[in-house]
């Protein structure tokens, strides 16, 4: 075995590295390697090291080595930093490599018939705008190095309404911190809801066979869900109806009323034409100013309640099933509401609690 680096360390390197082992803005590597040069500096063999620090022998060799030899210097962060690693130097320039960045960045040239970038796509382009052809898996590796990913999409809603964080704080509001004496119910309609029979039975699973389904379908008609869930209950009102007209959302709401017959109504809806106008005045007049009315913003549906219920109602009751008629899909979507209400029926969590007063109103996305 050959004899240990001796390490020593100067006044002001010794004070520098207790301060980094002490310092919580450092990496574990640099703690690691200033926490060796201290031990080594004092006197400890290169086993009780590996020992106290937790890391191998071998490493603790090189980097008593290192500091005997260059020392730690001025430059802590540079004194504990790793080396110039060999291997074969770039072939690719940074001035190429920004041109294949700054083509999967551009939009795909007009008249192309192209919707998007892929990587082979990207390959192909790259001789035509005058950049030295690159292979694919040098184009995909530059790319990722700088976390490019152009045949990846993220969908975005743009809302202009300019009352957006005032409308959505308060019905957020609303969900809270209900008014005393009142309850807070959403509202809205599935619409368009197929009628699907596929052509043939499934085949139920079997151990190490999915279960299958058949590609052919006919189909029955569509018909709409008009729905109305509590906010703090989970209890939900609902009604199948061949048509969303002003006369079949009232006498939804008329629906609504009767269910609950005494107090303040809030109800949270959407923009539609039909959910405005002279009729629900009429309306409001009949049931003694019962009803109000919160509007969500515009391109905001996720502020209403009911969308959580039409996602839950479409993973669990609509999705793989296979319907005979209009009636019959009726028939099943009331009963899965029957068994929402009677054994699954929960209010929704909600977190979001709006935003602060002081914002300013700028135009958001959701």
């Amino acid at each position: 075995m050959r004899p240990a680096a001796k390490v020593e360390l100067t006044p002001t390197e010794r004070t520098a590295l207790e301060t980094l082992v002490r310092s919580h803005s450092c990496t574990v590597a640099q703690q690691r390697r200033a926490r060796i040069a201290l031990l080594a500096h004092d006197g400890y063999s290169t086993q009780d090291i590996a020992r106290e620090v937790r890391v191998s022998e071998d490493t603790v060799s090189k980097w008593r080595w290192r500091f005997s030899v260059l020392g730690v210097g001025d430059d802590i962060a540079a004194g504990l930093a790793d080396g110039p690693r060999p291997g074969r130097p770039r072939t690719i320039d940074p001035v190429r490599r920004a041109e294949i960045v700054a083509t999967a960045c551009a939009p795909v040239p007009d008249g192309s018939g192209l919707s998007g970038w892929t990587l082979d796509l990207i390959v192909e382009e790259l001789p035509r705008r005058g950049i030295e052809p690159t292979s694919r898996s040098s184009v995909h590796r530059i790319l990722c190095e700088i976390d490019v990913m152009p045949h990846r999409v993220q969908g975005w809603l743009h809302s202009t309404d300019p009352l957006f964080r005032e409308k959505t704080t308060k019905i957020c509001e609303l969900y809270l911190n209900p008014p005393p004496g009142g309850i807070v119910v959403c509202f809205d309609e599935k619409t368009g809801i197929q009628a699907i029979e596929r052509k043939f039975p499934d085949t139920p699973c079997r151990p190490g066979r999915h279960r299958r389904e058949e590609f052919e379908y006919i189909r029955h008609g569509t018909q709409s869900l008009l729905a109305t869930i509590n906010a703090h209950t989970g209890e939900v009102v609902a009604e199948c109806s061949a048509t969303r007209k002003r006369v079949d959302i009232e006498r939804h709401m008329e629906a609504v009323a009767a269910r609950w017959p005494v107090g303040s109504i809030h109800v949270v809806l959407d923009n539609l034409n039909i959910h405005h106008g002279e009729q629900w005045n009429e309306f409001n007049d009949r049931h003694d100013q019962r009803f109000h009315f919160h509007y969500t913003p515009l391109h905001a549906s996720w502020v209403n309640q009911i969308e959580l219920f039409f996602g839950v109602l479409s993973r669990r009751s609509l999705r793989r099933k296979s319907f005979r008629s209009v009636q019959e899909q009726a028939y099943h979507i009331m009963a899965f509401i029957d068994r929402w209400n009677t054994h699954d029926r929960k209010p929704f969590r909600w977190t979001f609690c709006g935003y602060p007063s002081g914002d300013n109103n700028e135009e958001t996305e959701a």
